[in-house]
């Protein structure tokens, strides 16, 4: 359960994080999909720590 959680919370940060930088420019998607990566593996990690386990 912790995998999915990590890779829900990876997917949907940096789809986010995507489409905020992306009306800024490319480069500028690609560092904020980047990021919103590395924050939706703490939270997918956080939620199921803390609610699922």
């Amino acid at each position: 359960m912790n995998k999915l959680c990590i890779f829900i919370g990876m997917t949907l940060f940096s789809w986010v994080g995507w489409w905020v930088g992306s009306k800024v420019g490319m480069m500028t998607a690609f560092v904020l999909s980047g990021i919103g990566s590395l924050l939706g593996v703490y939270v997918g990690w956080r939620i199921n720590r803390d609610y699922l386990g």
